[in-house]
């Protein structure tokens, strides 16, 4: 594996992690001015800030750690009650004393939002927008993840095409190599393949297998692998004529996997083996373009096998841990850190494939992260997305409640009231992602 190779696919994860943060902020920053709130900084990034230019009330920069972002909009929530002492330039914070830890995170978080706000009258704030507005504007962040989702397998799907066994046959072997047997010359004892002996040659295009039409190289190989040791005829077109051949596929043996493709086995823990035909010849390989319509359809797929994982994140990763922790084997579908992704990444450029394979690999693998990033934030608790979708849901809720009884309008409602069970479900992400990590350290997915 090339290291060059390698470091650059991570760089290219890193680059391409950055403009997706990027394009979710900014699906944030583009509504959120234009129902006119006021937005203090759109950072790319945590930690200290490396680069940040100034426009107009926008502070717009870069922070040395580009695994997140955020824009910082006035008023996310209501000021504070007037009994707290609302914090003013230049005044002591009241409000802060006893309580206990949790009512002192509260506390913070009211007085961090007091300092976004100008005034109580302030109108460029978002708690005062519409419901409708505020999920707008919560949403643009997810949804932009999911246009570029879209694109990305467009790109993948319509631009480059889908790799395709096609029925032309590519090279024909001259034996048949035992799997084991680390060599890739034809040995004295080696047999011939079949395929050879039956006068099979590059070039030769496959159009029936047992007096039945193929279309595609699958068929062709499903008749073949069930076929041990017996007959079989093939009619090929060559230099436009048709050519009947006949041969006996060679059984060998092969381990049979599971729907998740892990190898099965049995009660001494040794894998299970079925017998399966091979002949000695490999397909010509076409990229295929599909309609227009693929790369949407390809996105919406994702994010229904996202949100199967996304569902049961703390089963998956609680599976992860123990996989970690014995040396068992991974779930190939079950989750990954950012650093499991980035090897992953570097995996496909050092590989040995084709530039369009490996271009291809990047494309989908950015694709699915973005897929990914859309499920994860819409999940309805704070600090996601979707929490502050449903606290700006519950107050239309409330309002709308008030309306249709003649009651008195209620107040907005205040989420900085939610800080500790943000606190937990960060602390959880926190650990879960700990998890991820060591896992995709110590005991990663590979693509080789």
């Amino acid at each position: 594996m090339s290291v060059l190779a390698f470091v650059i696919g991570v760089v290219l994860l890193v680059v391409g992690l950055a403009v997706s943060i990027a394009l979710h902020e900014l699906g944030h920053l583009v509504p959120a001015k234009k129902f006119g709130v006021r937005v203090g900084q759109y950072m790319i990034g945590f930690g200290p800030t490396i680069w940040s230019r100034r426009i107009g009330s926008t502070e717009y920069g870069f922070k040395a750690i580009p695994l997140g972002g955020y824009i910082s909009m006035a008023g996310m929530y209501p000021p504070s009650p007037k009994d707290t002492a609302r914090a003013v330039p230049g005044r002591q914070r009241a409000g802060r004393a006893g309580g206990g830890f949790f009512a002192t995170m509260v506390q913070d978080a009211r007085a961090a939002n007091d300092e976004t706000l100008l005034t109580d009258e302030d109108e460029h704030v978002f708690y005062k927008l519409p419901v409708f507005k505020r999920v707008v504007i919560m949403l643009g962040g997810p949804v932009m993840n999911l246009l570029f989702a879209i694109v990305l397998f467009a790109i993948l799907l319509s631009g480059i095409g889908v790799q395709t066994a096609t029925t032309t046959v590519s090279s024909v072997s001259e034996c048949i190599i035992p799997a084991d047997a680390g060599r890739t010359e034809c040995g004295a004892d080696d047999p011939v393949a079949p395929a050879a002996a039956a006068g099979m040659q590059p070039g030769d295009v496959v159009v029936a297998v047992n007096g039945r039409p193929v279309e595609t190289f699958a068929e062709v190989f499903e008749v073949i692998q069930n076929s041990p040791a017996q007959q079989i005829s093939l009619v090929v077109e060559r230099d436009g004529s048709p050519r009947t051949l006949t041969m006996t596929p060679i059984a060998v043996p092969r381990a049979v996997t599971d729907d998740a493709g892990r190898v099965v086995t049995d009660a001494n823990g040794a894998p299970v083996t079925e017998q399966v035909g091979i002949v000695g010849m490999r397909q010509e390989v076409e990229y295929l373009r599909q309609p227009i319509w693929a790369g949407p359809a390809a996105a919406i797929e994702n994010v229904g096998a996202v949100s199967g994982i996304i569902w049961q994140l703390p089963v998956k990763v609680y599976e992860t841990g123990v996989s970690l922790f014995t040396g068992g084997e991974r779930d190939p579908n079950g989750p990954l850190s950012v650093v499991g992704a980035g090897r992953l990444s570097g995996e496909v450029a050092a590989s040995d494939a084709p530039i369009l394979n490996r271009v291809a690999g990047f494309l989908g693998l950015l694709a699915s992260l973005n897929v990914a990033l859309f499920v994860f934030n819409l999940v309805p608790l704070l600090p996601l997305d979707g929490g502050h979708i449903v606290v700006a849901l519950w107050d239309g809720i409330k309002r709308t409640w008030a309306k249709v009884f003649r009651r008195p309008p209620p107040k907005p409602v205040d989420a900085t009231k939610l800080v500790p069970v943000t606190f937990v479900v960060v602390i959880a992400l926190i650990g879960m992602g700990a998890i991820l990590i060591l896992a995709d350290i110590f005991n990663p997915l590979t693509i080789l």
